[in-house]
């Protein structure tokens, strides 16, 4: 992949690192970073003459790449989660080169706390049509660090805090839609030993209750599924000679 190169580009300003960390967040609900004044709050007035202003009481805002770094990130809070994300048909490559660099990422980090999400993180591509001729690629955190943030764009910048810059928008240009999350709660696993059923709520006494037929097919009052059984017609019986 052409876009990404192994060469060490000049680091810019914190901003501009910010705002890639700020767009990976799995395109999150971000806040303003800069809010208008309140309607029907005061501002300062000008002292009069002879007089001291006032202190002031406001407080510096914080830096753009702080306020960015301390938006909500993408994280799963049950026992697993799904990541839906929709390529571009001729950028599939240049997608798996990003996940590349993301696995790199985890593997060289010194933060264990991201080796542990990476032991439950993968990424499978479907073979199947995608959605508007897209090719799909699903993520399964399976179990999900808690609390964890799973942005690729803030894991890349953690260990690839120069080459994000190039990296990131061959990300961006991939995705063909936005990130769907999912997150999913374990209801049974049949590969563990089964446990006391619930009651079942009594069976209705509106329509005929399934049979199964020989063959296994469950059918109900509406016909059959699954076999076909023989006409009903009667054969005519054969004249004697």
């Amino acid at each position: 992949m052409a876009a990404i190169s192994n060469r060490p580009t000049r680091r810019r300003g914190g901003a501009l690192l910010g705002g890639l960390i700020a767009a990976g967040l799995a395109f999150a609900p971000m806040s303003a970073l800069a809010q208008e004044p309140a309607a029907g709050q005061p501002t300062p007035s000008q002292p009069a003459p002879g007089q001291q202003p006032a202190p002031s009481t406001s407080q510096p805002a914080p830096s753009t790449q702080s306020q960015q770094q301390q938006q909500p990130g993408l994280t799963f809070d049950q026992d697993a989660g799904l990541l839906l994300m929709q390529v571009k048909p001729d950028k599939t490559s240049d997608f798996e080169a990003v996940m590349g660099k993301l696995h790199e990422a985890l593997t060289k980090t010194d933060k264990p706390e991201r080796k542990q999400q990476a032991t439950g993180w993968r990424i499978y591509k479907s073979t199947d049509p995608g959605p508007g001729g897209n090719v799909l690629y699903v993520a399964i955190v399976d179990p999900p660090l808690k609390g964890a943030d799973y942005a690729v764009a803030k894991i890349l910048y953690e260990v690839f805090p120069t080459e994000v810059q190039a990296i990131f928008p061959v990300y961006r240009d991939a995705l063909a839609a936005g990130l769907n999350k999912v997150n999913l709660q374990l209801v049974q696993n049949f590969g563990q030993p089964a446990k006391p059923a619930p009651p079942l709520p009594a069976a209705s006494t509106t329509g005929a209750a399934p049979s199964t037929t020989p063959g296994g097919a469950e059918s109900g009052a509406t016909g059959t599924s699954g076999t076909s059984t023989p006409p009903s017609t009667p054969q005519p019986s054969p004249t004697p000679r």
